[in-house]
């Protein structure tokens, strides 16, 4: 049974992860909306070339997340490859901030990208701290935070870009490693690993449910049609729009901002609902989501139309990553959480890379409307194969 000293201390780590959450996403996020941008024309790359560069980033992410999660389980510490996943963030964006050619940011956004290992062990941190109660709330107190950094990243490039110009763009990188810096601090200092004794014994195939099975089927179906936003970015440079006559990186930049204020705000509500009618409601109506976003860009023509659809992409966004961290966790063995989260976005992950690499090639090849109806095909599967998903958690 929690005592008092126990809750307190659990909200305590919250607040620091919260916290951390927040600055690492305030300084990412002052990069993100002009990614495409500088990548394409700053760096000399392609759209192709931008696929391949976020395609392998993705698959980063996957790989890094199911390492720290084995290793995590295995020497029974988490705390390291979290503060550690902060300062590789930090450490790459003062190597974008030098960058002459396109060929320079594919090592560092594998650096950048490496330092997602911080996720299945921090995750997997909270989700020993919560209840089937609370769970879905404080994976969306965390995302709701990760927005909330993202927004005033995105505010501060827009005022940045504005005062400055495009020429101060890469003293704009320099400047956002410093809050995932803090935010490595904060973890060293203030984080400690909970104590055990018990050896890891290994997670096997036969440890995972068919629940989880199925689960980890239909999530990679639905990753391997869920391209980079940087698509939905770069669909804005098409001239043939003529949207407004407000300059381009404006208009990304306060797209993306749309967006991030969209997920920041409905992270906690989403989480929230999820412990209330379950996890499945709300990834089925991610899933919708995500639909209705690949049909809306199909047929877009106006600032308006376009802004509503990066609105339901927040949306998306807010309902489908805490839940999914909390449904994991729940299907998962309670001693290999880690493992088991790193492993379920390594898969995901995989199918992520050749999802943007995909796109790239569908776009160049067919046309922009390709990959969303690629896409869209996609998540129909998943969505169906939703319905057969059987939830495990445990009365209060």
């Amino acid at each position: 049974m929690e005592t008092a000293s126990t809750k307190a201390q659990q909200r305590r780590s919250m607040t620091v992860f919260s916290a951390a959450s927040f600055l690492n996403d305030f300084g990412s996020d002052m990069i993100y909306p002009v990614w495409p941008l500088f990548v394409t024309a700053f760096a000399g790359a392609n759209i192709a070339v931008l696929g391949l560069i976020d395609g392998v980033g993705d698959a980063i992410v996957s790989l890094s997340q199911a390492g720290s999660g084995y290793l995590s389980d295995r020497i029974r510490k988490r705390k390291v490859f979290v503060w550690l996943g902060y300062l590789f963030g930090a450490t790459s964006r003062l190597g974008y901030a030098v960058s002459a050619v396109w060929q320079h940011l594919i090592p560092l956004r594998v650096l950048d990208r490496s330092g997602k290992m911080r996720g299945a062990p921090r995750d997997a941190m909270v989700a020993d701290i919560s209840t089937d109660q609370n769970r879905g709330r404080n994976f969306g107190i965390l995302r709701a935070m990760d927005n909330l950094g993202a927004v005033f990243g995105i505010v501060t490039c827009l005022t940045w870009l504005g005062i400055f110009g495009l020429d101060a763009l890469r003293t704009l990188f320099l400047l956002a490693s410093l809050p995932s810096f803090i935010g490595a601090t904060l973890i060293f200092i203030f984080i400690q690993d909970r104590k055990t004794s018990q050896l890891y014994r290994g997670l096997a195939l036969k440890d995972l449910t068919f629940n989880f099975r199925l689960f980890l089927l239909l999530s990679s179906v639905f990753a391997l049609g869920s391209f980079s936003y940087s698509f939905l970015l770069v669909y804005l440079q098409d001239p043939s729009l003529r949207i407004t006559t407000l300059p381009l990186f404006l208009i990304q930049a306060l797209f993306y901002l749309i967006f991030t204020v969209a997920a920041s705000v409905m992270s906690f509500p989403f989480g929230w609902l999820a412990d209330k009618v379950g996890r499945r409601a709300v990834l089925i109506l991610s899933f919708v989501f995500w639909g209705l976003v690949c049909l809306g860009f199909t047929y877009a023509n106006s600032l308006l139309f376009f802004g509503l659809l990066f609105v339901v992409y927040g949306l998306h966004k807010a309902a489908i990553e805490p839940v999914q961290k909390a449904l994991v966790s729940e299907l998962s063995p309670v001693d290999y959480r880690a493992s088991t989260l790193g492993a379920f976005q390594m898969i995901i992950g995989l199918f992520a890379f050749p999802a943007s690499f995909l796109a790239g090639l569908l776009w160049t090849s067919f046309g922009k409307s390709t990959p969303f109806h690629f896409s869209l095909v996609m998540t129909t599967v998943a969505t169906i194969l939703l319905f057969f998903i059987k939830e495990n958690r445990k009365a209060a």
